[in-house]
């Protein structure tokens, strides 16, 4: 490997803007991206709703971080909890032999409810990366 070819880590609170290895700093046309709106949806429930949610509740998730219920509405703060971990994946394209590119299921963790989630993607949205750190 030549020597020429690794770039060394930035030093630690350098607040420089050039990201390490690629020797661009950020500009509107590279941090340019596409995120998908998701809309988590109770699926099924195969045991008893403890937390009073129905086959068909839902929320949505827009514009990277905007969590929306709707109106008059609740979501089970353990469910939302199972499946947050995976929406980030999920709002980006991935690649076709990842497990989390095929599965859209997700389960609460109540093992008296048995409920189980869909994700699915409803909208491909254009974004900036610098408006959102």
């Amino acid at each position: 490997m030549d020597d020429g070819d690794v770039t060394p880590p930035l030093p630690e609170g350098s607040g420089s803007s050039v990201e390490a290895g690629d020797g661009q700093a950020p500009t509107a046309s590279n941090t340019e991206m596409e995120l998908y709106d998701l809309r988590v949806v109770v699926d099924r429930i195969e045991g008893r709703s403890v937390c009073g949610m129905e086959v068909g509740d839902c929320f949505t998730l827009e514009r990277s971080a905007h969590l929306r219920l709707p109106e008059g509405r609740h979501f089970c703060v353990y469910a939302l909890a199972s499946v947050l971990p995976f929406l980030a994946a999920k709002q980006r394209d991935l690649a076709q032999g990842d497990w989390l590119a095929q599965d859209s299921h997700f389960s609460c963790p109540d093992p008296e409810e048995r409920l189980v989630m869909r994700v699915e993607r409803t909208r491909r949205r254009r974004m900036n990366s610098a408006d959102l750190t």
